[in-house]
């Protein structure tokens, strides 16, 4: 044996491999110990607050408003004001400049936004810098795009703005479900009074200064916080148009209080995506589709594909790839570039979870979770596969909105859409398949407003976004989004 080779030998092999910590700095965002609301362009003190917290501490970050009635009339006053004063017949050409440089700004800063997703959210980094961010931006690229070209966007029609638009964003998408509804709104003519979820808070705070950057006139954009009760407000307020990304529950009650009053409304709710994997898919990339479909911002999508349904020929083999590369799921700081899985948004969130997976198994399903340390504090959730689950489980039929996987199998493609319409949503579904023509067959039988083909949760400003039956109505994104904010004579 040559010299070498005895060097080589004696080679250290590696026991295991792990990711060393790579945590991104907190120190780019600076936050204010108080926030109140941002109406006519400056901020007005709160009467009541409250303090936002970091998910996966427990810590609080800052104090934030709660609107009152009173301060939810003076954001619609101010919104009425500039819509009256300019803001609605301004030229398109000029409002595009508005929202080209926002767009511009938004990237210029995206670390800094990235980082507060992820304090104020629980989401990892990796998702909020490479998902959230990006898209935000291009959906403000986008829309800038069409503001001068409305009367070519609907030949023959003469389109012309609403007036002032209340809209409400959820908490599991802060910076990017408001651009998804502000973006379209400016762009149509509208002013904006956004209220951001009770929960995260800070990225709609932080975008205020973005505001103050692109020098949008005062008014057009007025921002207040709050729980239930400043969302109750503004829908009963003298707003034109309601747009509401949130709880199906919640949606059924802002239907309710505005039918009649003759203003517009789109919603934007639940779901119980269904996920369907053919005998003939590519298995492996199948696998990571299914992960990337549930366990992408701990479950928190409203589109997330928590129903998987198998061909039951390759049940055992998608099972078994997909129990191995939960094994290889990072659960831990949001904070850190190698984290896959963050922390659950809220407390409350995390005893939802934990309910309806309590009534999973006593219902009878088979539940897997990969070995997992949890940190101590903080609000975190093991990524779970349920199996052997009935078509009337909880877990089959009720919206988690956390890393909760629940797999069910069928034998034909008949079978396969009977199961996956089985269900009161109808957001969104996917379909893994080589076939061209099964891809085509199951996306006009499947009722779901968004249906990906091999492959899942890609999104682009160019492209609508909505559902059916309790998923709500109206289209968010592409020409389809800019329609709910304009009128027709």
């Amino acid at each position: 044996m040559t010299e070498l080779e005895r060097k080589r030998d004696r080679a250290p092999i590696p026991a295991e491999w792990a990711y060393a910590p790579a945590p991104e700095s907190r120190e780019v965002v600076t936050l204010r110990e108080r926030y109140g609301h941002f109406i006519g362009g400056e901020w007005v003190e709160p009467k009541e607050t409250y303090v936002t917290i970091e998910p996966a501490s427990e810590e609080p970050l800052a104090e934030v408003g709660q609107a009152t009635d009173a301060e939810v009339e003076q954001a619609v006053a101010a919104a009425r004001a500039a819509y009256e004063n300019g803001w609605s017949s301004l030229a398109g050409s000029e409002r595009a400049k508005y929202l080209f440089r926002i767009a511009r700004i938004l990237q210029e800063r995206s670390r800094e936004f990235a980082v507060l997703e992820s304090l104020n959210g629980g989401k990892p980094i990796r998702e909020s810098r490479d998902v959230d961010l990006p898209l935000a931006a291009a959906h403000f690229f986008y829309y800038a795009g069409w503001a001068d070209k409305l009367e070519y966007a609907f030949p023959n029609r003469k389109p012309k703005p609403l007036g002032v638009a209340g809209q409400i964003i959820p908490w599991n998408f802060p910076l990017l479900m408001l651009a998804w509804k502000l973006a379209p709104a400016l762009a149509a003519g509208n002013t904006v009074v956004l209220k951001p979820a009770e929960t995260t808070p800070l990225s709609a705070l932080l975008f205020c200064d973005v505001l103050r950057q692109a020098e949008l006139p005062a008014g057009v954009v007025n921002i207040m916080t709050g729980d239930g009760r400043a969302g109750a407000a503004l829908v009963k307020s003298e707003v034109d148009k309601v747009a509401f990304t949130g709880s199906t529950e919640v949606g059924k009650a802002i239907a309710r209080e505005l039918a009649g009053t003759g203003k517009k409304l789109t919603l934007e709710l639940g779901g119980k995506a269904a996920n369907v994997i053919f005998d003939d898919a590519a298995l492996d990339q199948a696998v990571e589709g299914i992960v990337n479909g549930i366990y992408f911002n701990q479950g928190h999508v409203c589109c997330a594909g928590s129903r998987l349904l198998v061909q039951e020929s390759v049940y055992e083999d998608v099972i078994a790839k997909l129990k191995r590369r939960l094994t290889t799921l990072r659960v831990g700081d949001p904070l850190d570039k190698n984290t896959d899985v963050g922390a659950i948004n809220s407390k409350a969130q995390l005893e939802k979870i934990q309910e309806l997976v309590q009534s999973g198994e006593e219902e009878g399903a088979a539940i897997y979770q990969p070995p997992c340390r949890l940190p101590e504090k903080g609000y975190w959730f093991v990524p779970t596969v349920f199996t052997d689950v009935a078509q009337s489980y909880r877990i089959a039929q009720e919206e988690i909105f956390g890393p909760v996987l629940s797999v069910l199998t069928f034998r034909t493609p008949d079978e396969a859409v009977e199961k996956a319409n089985n269900t009161p949503y109808g957001l969104s579904a996917g379909v893994w398949t080589e076939k061209g023509s099964r891809i085509l067959s199951m996306a006009q039988r499947l009722r779901a407003g968004v249906i990906w083909a091999n492959t899942y949760n890609r999104f682009d400003p160019a492209s609508p976004f909505g559902g059916y039956k309790e998923s709500g109505f109206g289209r968010e994104g592409g020409l389809h989004g800019l329609e709910p904010y304009l009128d027709f004579e």
